[in-house]
This record gives C-alpha cells, sequence and structure tokens, in this order.
C-alpha cells in the first residue's frame, strides 16, 4: 500500500469512522433495511478510499454524511417503490440544509402539493390504494383488510394508480412548473391550454 493510499486510510478511520454511528441511525428513521444500510456505509468507505486526496475535504463529517445521502439518493432513484418518508428523511439528512437555497426548497414544496394534487385526483379505490401504501406504508395485506378486497385488488389498483400517476407527471415534464396535465376519471389527461 502506497504512503498516500495509508494516510487516506487513516483518514478515514479518524475523521470518518467516528460518525458512522449518526449516519446508521439517520437510515434506520429513513426506513431504510439492516442490509442496505451496511452495503450503503460500505460503498461510501470505498468511494472515501479510492479518493486520490483528502485534502479538499474541510468537514470530513458533512462529507460522509452526503456522501451517503448521493449513494441513498441513486438507489431510490432506481427502486421500484418509494416511501414518502424516507423521501422526506433525505432532504431532513445532516450536512444538507447547507445545500438548500429558497428557490430548491420552493421547487421541493411546489413540486410535493402537484403530486399530492394528482393523488387526490384518482379514482376513489385506486387513490386510497396509493395513500396507504406510499403514504403511510402499509403491506398489501394490511391494504386489503382494511378495505375489505383482495391482496391481488389492491396490487392492481396499486399498479393502476402509479401507472396514472408516472403518465401525468412525464406528460408535464416533471419539472413542477405547470399543470397541463390532470388525472381525471381514472385516466391522465392534458387540460384545455386556453
Amino acid at each position: 500500500m502506497s504512503t498516500d493510499r495509508k494516510r487516506i486510510v487513516a483518514w478515514v478511520g479518524s475523521h470518518i469512522l467516528p460518525h458512522e454511528g449518526a449516519v446508521r441511525s439517520w437510515l434506520r428513521r429513513s426506513q431504510v433495511p439492516a442490509d442496505e444500510i451496511d452495503d450503503l456505509i460500505q460503498e461510501a468507505y470505498c468511494n472515501l478510499c479510492d479518493l486520490d486526496t483528502v485534502d479538499h475535504i474541510p468537514q470530513p463529517a458533512a462529507y460522509f454524511f452526503r456522501t451517503v445521502r448521493n449513494l441513498l439518493t441513486d438507489r431510490l432513484r432506481r427502486a421500484r417503490i418509494v416511501r414518502f418518508e424516507t423521501v422526506a428523511e433525505v432532504d431532513a439528512f445532516p450536512g444538507h440544509a447547507e445545500e438548500l437555497s429558497p428557490e430548491r426548497i420552493i421547487t421541493a414544496r411546489n413540486e410535493l402539493d402537484r403530486v399530492r394534487r394528482l393523488i387526490r385526483a384518482l379514482p376513489g379505490r385506486c387513490r386510497q390504494v396509493i395513500e396507504l401504501r406510499k403514504v403511510h406504508g402499509l403491506s398489501q395485506r394490511e391494504i386489503g383488510r382494511r378495505l375489505n378486497i383482495s391482496e391481488s385488488v389492491v396490487e392492481n389498483e396499486g399498479v393502476k394508480g402509479m401507472r396514472l400517476l408516472l403518465k401525468a407527471l412525464q406528460a408535464d415534464g416533471m419539472d413542477g412548473t405547470s399543470e397541463r396535465v390532470q388525472v381525471k376519471d381514472g385516466k391522465a389527461r392534458h387540460r384545455d391550454r386556453n
């Protein structure tokens, strides 16, 4: 192992390792599964140890938190089902506040409001399933019992709801700048632009 590599590994051990507990606690609060927590931490350590230098890192704890948060964000983008609580916790991650400009906060709030409006516009049972599954994090079995429907109906309504939401968001560019698309009568439609 080269001298530079040894120095970086020692730096990680003394400046990063002490913050692992706080990162793990945040990930548990975010309801990230235990095996994924281990993977995220390990990947963050690998990324840090692969750096050519650590001289550009004035705040090691914040850098470690951002590294893990970015890895988690990448996983969330690729995931098929993401709990709203997990997404909200990513924004509350320590070290994140310094990156939030007022414009970014307003944009995020507008996008969240837009998604909430689209969910409220879904057909009745479809809306209930999406809210119970995505907002409250209930299992398909729990939703079926609560709504007195089969798990296959829960799954079908969930798929239908997500397709409608995704179609509405994609048709509108997913940027939150306009609301030309609405969900009505179980279908995503463009509103009149007149």
